[in-house]
């Protein structure tokens, strides 16, 4: 079985096409980060204007690549939501359009469980059940996956994404868009022993984030260096590794939390802030003393792609979990409302 996979949930149009026997065959990736780079975030109406000039011209590339014929594709899936509306529907109606003008079934997809079994994509892959911490710009939670399709939310942050705030903080530090990859290469250059950010949640019970309150602490610390001169770059690298090292340890000891609390013996990271480097090598260290190991997917495929997509697509489609036919599309929803949806094959 081979399926196409379509990504727009954002500011990223990905295709892909996975096939069963033979794994990812092809995919394509377009980054909108140019568009938005001038206004320093998304804007959405842009976003979904590129989407409609880019996505089918991907599709074609991606069958190309592939060397494939669309007759010989047995559905269509898509990005069903979470994400914004109008990037959704986008996607949604391509893939609805295309399955019907193949005579395929669309099999509309969560976003965030895409993200979560992402690691399947590779060589290297984790055994159900494990943990998965879920970082992104718009998402940080902790999760039991037991299998295909059965996921219970163990914590998830009560305010800003990690990866929103590494975004925040770098607007802060005056650093470009998109900022958490430019904060991140900035730290590489600081020291953290000069600023103390605050830890958030971690001497509480739990497995619940919050990063509101370290946002705040280095904006506070921002002003008061620009009271008494504008920043230099030293200021701005120490503040920037200082905050990395913050949300580092409070992602790491979290998760070292879910692992003990699941028994489980493996960590599954997925989303972009996944490919922070300081992070993997802080869960690679603090996973030891418990015996668990951690598996991630490729850089590439940590951020929104259309290879995850088509991959939980074939899982779905597997499992008969098909669309009605009318386009589906849930800015908002809830991962633990998939417990409810039939679980998909193995």
């Amino acid at each position: 079985m081979k399926v196409l996979g379509i990504e727009t949930s954002c500011d990223e149009t990905g295709v892909a096409i996975y096939d069963a026997a033979g794994g990812l065959l092809a995919h394509r990736l377009y980054s909108q980060v140019p568009v938005h780079a001038r206004y320093g975030g998304v804007v959405p109406e842009l976003a979904s204007r590129d989407h409609i000039r880019k996505l089918l011209p991907l599709v074609q590339e991606t069958l190309d690549e592939a060397g494939i014929q669309a007759t010989e594709l047995d559905g269509v899936a898509y990005t069903a939501g979470p994400g914004l509306i109008g990037a959704l529907l986008v996607g949604g109606t391509v893939a609805e359009g295309l399955a019907f003008g193949w005579g395929l079934p669309a099999i509309p997809v969560h976003h965030m469980e895409a993200h979560l079994l992402a690691a399947l994509l590779e060589e290297r892959v984790p055994e159900f059940p494990f943990v998965a911490l879920l970082v992104s710009g718009g998402h940080s939670m902790l999760v039991d996956v037991a299998s295909p399709g059965k996921y219970k939310v163990l914590g998830q942050t009560l305010d800003d994404a990690a990866g929103e705030a590494f975004d925040k903080t770098a607007k802060l530090l005056g650093l470009p868009y998109p900022g958490g990859p430019a904060l991140a290469e900035l730290a590489t250059r600081g020291q953290s022993a000069r600023f103390k950010f605050p830890r958030p949640m971690l001497k509480k019970p739990g497995l619940d984030f919050s990063f509101s309150g370290l946002k705040t602490a280095v904006m506070l610390a921002v002003r008061e260096l620009e009271e008494k001169h504008p920043l230099t770059e030293s200021d701005r690298a120490d503040i920037a590794k200082s905050f990395e090292e913050a949300v580092v340890e409070t992602l790491a000891v979290k998760s070292v939390r879910a692992i003990g609390s699941t028994g489980y013996k493996s960590l599954v990271v997925a989303g972009g802030v996944g490919a922070n480097r300081s992070l993997r090598a802080e869960l690679a260290l603090a996973l030891q003393p418990v015996g668990a190991e951690v598996y991630y997917p490729r850089p590439e495929f940590c951020t929104d792609n259309g290879a995850m997509i088509a991959h939980l697509g074939l899982l779905r489609l597997q499992a008969g979990d098909i669309s009605s036919g009318e386009v589906m599309t849930r800015p908002r929803w809830d991962l633990g409302e998939l417990q409810q949806m039939t679980t998909v094959a193995a």
